[in-house]
């Protein structure tokens, strides 16, 4: 079920830059003034314009109070040159968008549901920097609720292949490129450990901070996914929880937090009490 969402997420992605093309080709600029094509001012300008609305003005009403751009920046960039064919090609575009997400979105279910006997371990992979309940559904899909295959870290990072090469003759290691491993498991600490050294005060910011330097990004970003991956089968096969032992967070950060990730737990279904644990008993530190 995880692995099929994440066709339809690729083909999702797909379809936004092929839209991103039409309208380029309809010389719209609605991708340089907005975030997100396929978010929500961009969606309701987007259905918009295939229902046959190619009045610029009107069209900018659509755009949310929000959005960074203004209004006379968003209608320059809605105005173009549609043809009958351009629109009704995005309405096609617009209808499929409309059947990926309803399947993502029921995919996202049938997987909460099968793990629901697994919440705790969900809850508690989710609240690793970098990491949600997508991510941690996906783990746990792959690799078991407790990890229990693997008898050590380290061999699991040697399956999901985030550990370091080694080609050693003379001494000397010749090549330190990763081996292949799970492809699945490969792209969501990729993109775990991107998120992870984006978050302020976050443990593994900071070791970032020193391996870049020396590695650069893209070997720093992996050494981070190496890290998490054996964090991974800590918290999951010893059933303990991670504990921040970077900078303390401000209550209202911990508490956006909380929320934030309470919320994305009960929309699919889970029963979620959050209670603080103690730091020294039963914690996983980064």
């Amino acid at each position: 079920m995880t692995r099929s969402k994440q066709q339809l997420v690729r083909d999702r992605v797909r379809l936004q830059n092929q839209t991103e093309a039409l309208l380029e080709e309809m010389r719209i600029k609605l991708s340089g003034v907005v975030s997100n094509l396929f978010g929500l001012s961009g969606r309701r300008i987007l259905e918009a314009l295939a229902g046959g609305e190619t009045d610029p003005e009107k069209l900018a009403d659509l755009g949310d109070d929000r959005l960074k751009c203004g209004r006379e920046t968003l209608v320059d960039a809605l105005t173009g040159r549609s043809g009958p064919i351009h629109l009704e090609i995005l309405k096609l575009s617009m209808q499929r968008l409309k059947l990926l997400d309803k399947q993502i979105e029921t995919l996202d279910q049938m997987a909460a549901v099968a793990l629901k006997k697994h919440a705790d371990a969900v809850t508690r992979l989710a609240a690793v920097p970098g990491f949600g309940v997508d991510s941690a559904q996906q783990v746990i899909a792959e690799i078991g609720a407790d990890a229990k295959a693997f008898p050590a870290a380290g061999d699991l990072a040697s399956w999901v292949g985030t550990i370091p090469g080694s080609e050693i003759t003379a001494e000397r290691n010749h090549n330190s490129r990763s081996p292949k491993g799970n492809q699945y498991l490969r792209r969501i600490f990729t993109q775990a450990a991107q998120a992870a050294v984006r978050t302020k005060g976050c443990h593994f910011q900071n070791v970032f901070r020193r391996l870049i330097v020396r590695l650069g990004y893209n070997g720093a970003v992996w050494a981070i996914a190496n890290r998490l991956c054996r964090l991974t089968w800590k918290i999951l096969h010893d059933h303990v929880s991670y504990v921040e032992q970077a900078t303390e967070p401000s209550p209202q950060a911990k508490k956006r937090r909380a929320q934030k990730l309470s919320q994305a737990l009960r929309k699919l279904g889970y029963q979620v009490i959050l209670t603080p644990i103690n730091p020294i008993v039963g914690a996983a530190q980064g």
